[in-house]
């Protein structure tokens, strides 16, 4: 049964509801000894407990999009084949424009909370060995035949930790919000792209390479990224490319595309930060050289001192103690053409949830709009 399907939530609450009536009647009914009749109350209490935590986790789950399947909830499951050292450019020595087309078959997407159009394909990485779904939106200009011939930007969207590859199609409803801001041009049509992050059991990759344990940067950035190209009428060029993400994701949206400005022309970060130690099971955090060398400020700072500040434009939003500071602390560093932008979100616009990231959704892909070309 799938942990977010429809019949796990109904046959929860069913449990749930069998759970209060249960004591209501048979409390008083319980014959045995006195030792027998409290166990069996207290197995009662149990059950109720048991089932309405469970109620609870569903309903916050399936609102938040945290975990996609009981391997991921358990931490039994690794979306990782090879992890091979692939070098500082994440390439292993090969070229992608030598690597033959990568095409895929696409199914309709298999969550009803998903917005209607969303497709996925199950993605094989032949750079980064990683194996995981892969979410894709198509603008609604993307079929109409005066555009037949026109090639679309893509907003790489990445969710928190624990998060979905679903959670920006669900529970910030992107598709939904943008379908009518394209059509009516407040919003330029750009491909949206959710591909999964959470690749290793009880562990938040830090969208770092790892050799012998996950090639994260490499499966989002290049196999991916390809993977798109080959596949839809996708710009190839970096100012055609940017990342989208909050908290954890914001952390890694920032960080991949100032590492690779190859690849990307700009960056959302929502409720982000710079240094992963700040997420407790960040692979990166844990690691001294990896935690200074995967902090954006690290990467900026870096890049300035060898004469190449990256061509990269970011829009960092956050409260208060929750990413406001971390898009200070970027902009105090960041020297042409490197632009960082900062909208503090008002401490009392809901903390660090996904009724925040919602709302904001309208003005970054405007100001998205302002950055990409295809």
């Amino acid at each position: 049964m799938s942990l977010t399907g429809t019949p796990f939530f109904l046959t929860s609450v069913t449990l749930l509801i069998v759970a209060f009536v249960l004591p209501l009647a048979l409390w008083g009914r319980i014959a045995g000894p006195p030792l027998a009749r409290g166990l069996a109350r207290l197995l009662m209490l149990l059950f109720a407990q048991i089932t309405a935590i469970t109620v609870v986790f569903v309903l916050v789950n399936n609102a938040n999009s945290l975990y996609d399947t009981w391997d991921d909830l358990l931490g039994t499951g690794s979306h990782v084949e090879a992890a091979r050292d692939l070098g500082p450019d994440g390439m292993g020595g090969r070229q992608i424009k030598h690597e033959p087309k990568q095409l895929q078959q696409f199914r309709p997407a298999d969550d009803p909370r998903v917005s209607p159009g969303v497709r996925m394909t199950d993605l094989k990485g032949r750079i980064s060995g990683v194996q995981g779904e892969v979410y894709v939106w198509l603008p609604p200009q993307y079929d109409d035949p005066a555009y037949r011939n026109k090639k679309f930007p893509v907003v790489e969207l990445l969710p928190g930790y624990p998060g979905s590859a679903k959670s920006w199609l669900g529970s910030l409803r992107v598709a939904e919000q943008l379908r009518p801001l394209m059509q009516s041009g407040q919003v330029k049509p750009a491909i949206l792209v959710a591909p999964r992050t959470n690749l290793l059991p009880g562990a938040d990759t830090g969208c770092v390479n790892i050799p012998g344990k996950v090639n994260a940067d490499s499966w989002l950035t290049v196999d991916v990224r390809k993977m798109i190209v080959d596949n839809f009428r996708a710009g190839e060029k970096p100012d055609s490319w940017a990342l989208a993400g909050y908290s954890a994701g914001a952390h890694c949206a920032t960080k991949l595309a100032l590492a690779h400005p190859d690849r990307y022309r700009a960056a959302v970060a929502m409720s982000g930060y710079n240094d992963p130690a700040l997420e407790r099971d960040s692979l990166a955090g844990k690691d001294p050289k990896l935690r200074v060398e995967s902090n954006p400020i690290h990467i900026l700072k870096a890049a300035n001192a060898a004469g190449k500040p990256p061509r990269t434009a970011l829009y960092v939003s956050g409260a208060a103690g929750d990413g406001y500071q971390a898009g200070l602390g970027l902009r105090q560093f960041a020297q042409l053409p490197t632009t960082v932008t900062v909208q503090q979100i008002s401490s009392g616009a809901g903390g660090h949830t996904t009724v925040v990231w919602k709302n904001q959704v309208p003005r970054i892909f405007q100001w998205l709009g302002t950055q990409l070309r295809a």
